[in-house]
């Protein structure tokens, strides 16, 4: 098993080259970082890109935390564990474009380990990425999942896919609304079957996420819209918002555990309303939406494909 400071060696250069990249296709605006400490143990660098030229927001952070008792979102699935010390290391992001016809993305990597007296009690790897759209377009959807299943190749091929892709669709659910957050994608938790090989494949999901999602800002970012799109995209920003402060137990972990609540909630949409019992026109581009959030096999459907949009 690899120094847990290598594991965050490799996240921090994660996070470098992403940072980079969306700058670069940004073409208008840069990250400022916020370095932080936290006063249990560790700390990590935020980073926000604000009012870009694509981004209305982009936030990435790299995190390296510890602490004396693990919280119970952690331990909740491992009971054994409760009470141990712990470290995690990870990066998150969330990337708000300002354009409606380009999706909204969320990826993230960890490591956590679980230590008593020094010795290492447990640990595991955990991530994904998944894409949510308001405007879809299959070509879109294709491409996202057809990377997805391309970086599983060398970890289990299609059992591999099939089996996180599942879990992205299930996690990310609004039970409230009986809805998918969006298209899905990949997530796993609790990874801890082969160190290299587990490490290696975290390695490829964060490298897979740049793949996955720049061809669709280069395809979206320039699609023009109007006011009645906007609104559409601020109202379903809403249900992001739902999601992720009653259902990420991510956030609730960072809340749990004493972490910066500034860049726990860096996830939110900076932009976001909300609209008692709105049902968008029956035939609308809007109410298009729903036939997407659902768990669907898009590798496998007929028809998938065919060009396409939101767009009336």
């Amino acid at each position: 098993m690899q120094p847990i400071d290598t594991v965050a060696d490799t996240l921090r250069g994660l996070q470098d080259r992403i940072c980079s990249a969306i700058e670069g296709a940004d073409g208008a605006a840069r990250f400022a970082e916020d370095e932080w400490q936290r006063a249990e143990g560790g700390g990590g660098r935020t980073r926000v890109l604000r009012e870009g030229a694509v981004f209305e927001q982009a936030g990435i952070g790299f995190s390296d935390v510890s602490g004396e008792r693990l919280p119970p979102s952690a331990s909740a699935a491992r009971p054994e564990l409760a009470g141990a010390s712990w470290r995690a290391v990870g990066v998150s992001l969330v990337f708000h474009p300002r354009n409606p016809y380009l999706p909204t993305t969320h990826a993230n990597v960890r490591h956590f380990r679980a230590m008593r007296d020094g010795e290492v009690v447990g640990w595991w790897f955990g991530g994904g990425f998944d894409l949510t759209p308001f405007y879809p377009f299959d070509e879109d959807v294709l491409h996202w999942h057809r990377t997805a299943r391309a970086l599983c190749e060398p970890f289990g091929g299609e059992a591999r896919y099939a089996a996180h892709k599942r879990w992205c669709d299930e996690y990310f659910f609004l039970k409230h609304r009986g809805e998918t957050r969006g298209v899905g994608g990949l997530f796993f938790d609790d990874l801890h079957e082969h160190f290299e090989r587990d490490f290696a494949y975290l390695q490829a999901v964060g490298e897979g996420f740049l793949d996955a999602y720049l061809p669709i800002v280069e395809r979206r970012r320039d699609v023009p819209y109007g006011e009645r799109e906007r609104e559409f995209q601020l109202y379903r920003r809403g249900r992001y918002v739902e999601f992720n402060l009653v259902w990420d137990r991510g956030t609730l972990f960072g809340l749990q555990s004493g972490g910066r609540t500034e860049s726990i909630l860096m996830s939110l949409p900076p932009r976001v309303r909300f609209e008692y019992g709105y049902t968008p026109e029956p035939g609308s581009a809007e109410a298009r939406l729903n036939d997407y959030l659902r768990p669907r096999e898009w590798l496998l459907e007929p028809g998938i494909g065919n060009g396409e949009s939101g767009i009336d």
